[in-house]
C-alpha cells in the first residue's frame, strides 16, 4: 500500500510572509514609542529648567508687587545695596522674607504630597486629602496654648502631628494591604475629628491664639525672617533626603513583590517615607498653619508634565509648588486692598475644584486600580 504525499510548497512561504508582516507592524509600533521615550527625556530637563526660571521669576515679581510697586530692576538693587531706602525697608523687612517662605512651603508641600502619593499608592492621596495636615496644626495649637513663650517647639510638635496622624490613617485603611478608598475615607475621618479639636481650641483659648493669626487661618500674613529661620532647617533636611530617594521610590512603584525580590525592604522604606513626609508637612504647617491642596495639585500638574519618574518628579514638583504658593499669596494680598486674603482660601478656590475633577474622572471612580506608569 503506497501512501500518497502532497508537499504544500507554499505553506513556508506563507508563514515567512506572516512573520515579516508581523516584524514589519511590531516595528511601525514601536518606532513612534522608542521616538516619544527619546524626546521626552530630552524634553524632561528643559521643562524643569523653565520650571525654574519661572521660580526665580515669580520671586522678582512677587516681591515687587503690593500697594507700593516696585519695579524688578529696583527689587534686585534692594536685594544687593543698603541705600536705606524705601524700596530697600519693604523689600528686605516685608516682602523678600514672606515670598521665601511661601516659596519653601510650597516645596514642603509639594514633595510631602509626592512622597504620601507613592506610600499609599493612591495619587489622590496629599497632607490635606488625607488629614494629615489637620493632625499637625492640632498639636501646633496645643504647643501655643501650652508654651506660648516657646516658639521654635512649634514646628517639633506639627511634626510629630504629622506623624502620629500619617500612621494613625495608614494603619485604619491597612487590611492586607492599603486600600486606596479606605485611605480617603480614614482621612476624611480622622480630618473631621482634629477639626472638631482645633475648633474646641480656637474658641476656648483664643486668647492664647491671639498673635498667631497667619497659623488660624492658613496664610503667611505678618511672617518675617523669624520664620524663615524656623522652617529653613527642616526644609533643607526634607530636601536634601528627597534628593536620594528616586530609584528607591521607583523600586516601590513596582509592587511589594517585585521590590522586595529587588532587595528593598518595603515595610522599613515605607515607614521612613512617613517620617520624611511628616517632617516636609509639619516644617510648612508650622509656619503658615492649614493650607490645603497643595500635596495634591502640584505632583499631579508635574505629572503630566514629566511623568510618573520620581528623578524628574521630585524636582518638577519642588519648583512648581514654590511658584504656586508665591504666586497666589500674591494674589491674595493685592486682591482686596487694603486688607488681604489668606494664601490658603486662594489656594482652595484652585484645589477643591481639581479635586472634583479627579473623583469624576476614571482613575479617581476607579481608585482602587489607579496604577503609576513609568514613560
Amino acid at each position: 500500500m503506497k501512501t500518497k504525499i502532497v508537499s504544500d510548497s507554499h505553506a513556508p512561504e506563507t508563514n515567512t510572509k506572516k512573520t515579516n508582516e508581523s516584524k514589519i507592524k511590531a516595528q511601525k509600533i514601536k518606532a513612534p514609542q522608542a521616538e516619544t521615550s527619546v524626546k521626552r527625556k530630552f524634553s524632561r530637563p528643559i521643562i524643569i529648567a523653565v520650571f525654574a526660571v519661572i521660580s526665580a521669576l515669580s520671586v522678582l515679581v512677587c516681591t515687587g508687587i503690593g500697594s507700593v510697586k516696585i519695579s524688578v530692576g529696583d527689587v534686585i538693587k534692594a536685594l544687593f545695596v543698603d541705600d536705606e531706602s524705601m524700596a530697600r525697608l519693604l523689600v528686605w523687612n516685608l516682602r523678600f522674607p514672606r515670598v521665601l517662605v511661601g516659596g519653601l512651603v510650597g516645596v514642603c508641600l509639594s514633595l510631602s504630597g509626592c512622597i504620601l502619593q507613592g506610600v499609599m499608592r493612591n495619587t489622590m492621596a496629599s497632607p490635606s486629602t488625607i488629614g494629615v495636615t489637620g493632625g499637625a496644626s492640632f498639636i501646633g495649637y496645643l504647643t501655643l496654648v501650652a508654651f506660648p513663650a516657646y516658639s521654635y517647639l512649634l514646628p517639633i510638635g506639627s511634626i510629630l502631628g504629622a506623624f502620629v496622624t500619617t500612621m494613625l490613617i495608614y494603619a485604619l485603611a491597612y487590611q492586607k494591604g492599603v486600600s486606596p478608598v479606605k485611605m480617603i475615607l480614614s482621612g476624611m475621618a480622622v480630618s473631621a475629628l482634629f477639626g472638631a479639636f482645633n475648633d474646641i481650641i480656637k474658641t476656648f483659648f483664643a486668647e492664647s491664639l491671639g498673635n498667631a493669626s497667619g497659623f488660624l487661618v492658613g496664610g503667611l500674613n505678618g511672617v518675617g525672617w523669624e520664620s524663615f529661620r524656623m522652617i529653613l532647617p527642616y526644609a533643607v533636611v526634607g530636601i536634601f533626603i528627597c534628593a536620594f530617594l528616586p530609584s528607591r521610590m521607583n523600586i516601590l512603584m513596582l509592587g511589594d513583590e517585585t521590590a522586595n525580590s529587588l532587595g528593598l525592604r518595603t515595610e522599613v522604606f515605607r515607614f521612613f517615607l512617613i517620617a520624611v513626609s511628616s517632617l516636609l508637612a509639619g516644617a510648612a504647617i508650622s509656619v503658615a498653619g492649614l493650607i490645603s491642596f497643595v500635596g495634591l495639585v502640584v505632583p499631579h500638574i508635574a505629572r503630566l508634565l514629566v511623568g510618573s519618574d520620581y528623578k524628574y518628579l521630585f524636582p518638577a514638583s519642588a519648583l512648581l509648588g514654590f511658584s504656586l504658593v508665591c504666586i497666589c499669596d500674591t494674589v491674595g494680598r493685592v486682591i482686596l486692598p487694603p486688607g488681604e486674603v489668606p494664601v490658603s482660601i486662594i489656594l482652595s478656590f484652585i484645589g477643591a475644584p481639581f479635586f472634583l475633577y479627579l473623583l469624576r474622572t476614571r482613575e479617581g471612580k476607579r481608585g482602587e486600580r489607579y496604577v503609576f506608569r513609568f514613560s
